[in-house]
Formats: structure tokens, C-alpha cells, sequence
């Protein structure tokens, strides 16, 4: 199976509840270049990274999501169980403190803009 991305890509895992936001962000992701996949919560995403996690370099979480998990303990889980994947956590209704953050951690306010997804998200690319 040929893959439709280039082998190097970085992976993205967007783990977003909101159907049109995550459709939206996955969009505006791979049109600058990255490979997306995609998870409706947290269950899904641990399962996603379960079968694929030495190719994903970044998560990108919404913080309010149903499930077994929000997105901070999604990220404090990834942060413990696969160190080498970095972290952007979102939220429109609650700014972490960074206390609250993994120590890997990155936040961004939604509603947020495209272009400051892509410059976050290549920044922690390059800087993993």
C-alpha cells in the first residue's frame, strides 16, 4: 500500500471531539505538509499510538473531550509512555497553568489561527 504522504512528513495525531474542527485543523495540517491522523478522544488516540507510535512526532489534543481521559491527562500519559512525541494542547475554555501542563508541553488558545497550528507544531518538530 503506497502511502499518500512523503516519507517525510512529520506525523501529526490531532485528537479533537468536535467533528468540523478536527475536519478543519486536519485540512489546514496537510496543506502545509504534515500527515495526519485522526482520533475523536482519548481511547482512540492510545489506540492509534498502541499500533503506530514511532511514527507520530507530534500530538496536537483538545483539553474537554468525552472518554475515559481529557486532553491533559492524554498528554501526560503520551509524555510517560512514548517521551520522543511532542506536545500541543488546546482549549476555548480552560488555560492550563503551566504547572498543569506536561513538562514537554505546549498551549494554544482556541479559537486559534491555522497558521500559528503549522509555525507551533513545525517549531516542536525541529526542536525534538
Amino acid at each position: 500500500m503506497m502511502n499518500s504522504y512523503s516519507e517525510n512528513s512529520p506525523v501529526v495525531l490531532l485528537v479533537e471531539d468536535e467533528p468540523l474542527v478536527r475536519m478543519a485543523a486536519a485540512d489546514d495540517l496537510q496543506e502545509a505538509g504534515f500527515h495526519v491522523l485522526e482520533a475523536s478522544n482519548a481511547d482512540v488516540a492510545l489506540a492509534v499510538l498502541e499500533a503506530c507510535s514511532d511514527d507520530v512526532q507530534v500530538l496536537f489534543t483538545d483539553v474537554d473531550m468525552p472518554g475515559s481521559m481529557n486532553g491533559l491527562d492524554l498528554a501526560r500519559n503520551v509524555q510517560q509512555r512514548w517521551p520522543h512525541i511532542s506536545l500541543l494542547i488546546s482549549s476555548g475554555y480552560h488555560r492550563p497553568q503551566q504547572a498543569q501542563l506536561p513538562r514537554t508541553g505546549c498551549f494554544l488558545t482556541k479559537p486559534y489561527c491555522s497558521d500559528d497550528v503549522v509555525h507551533k507544531i513545525r517549531t516542536l518538530v525541529r526542536s525534538h
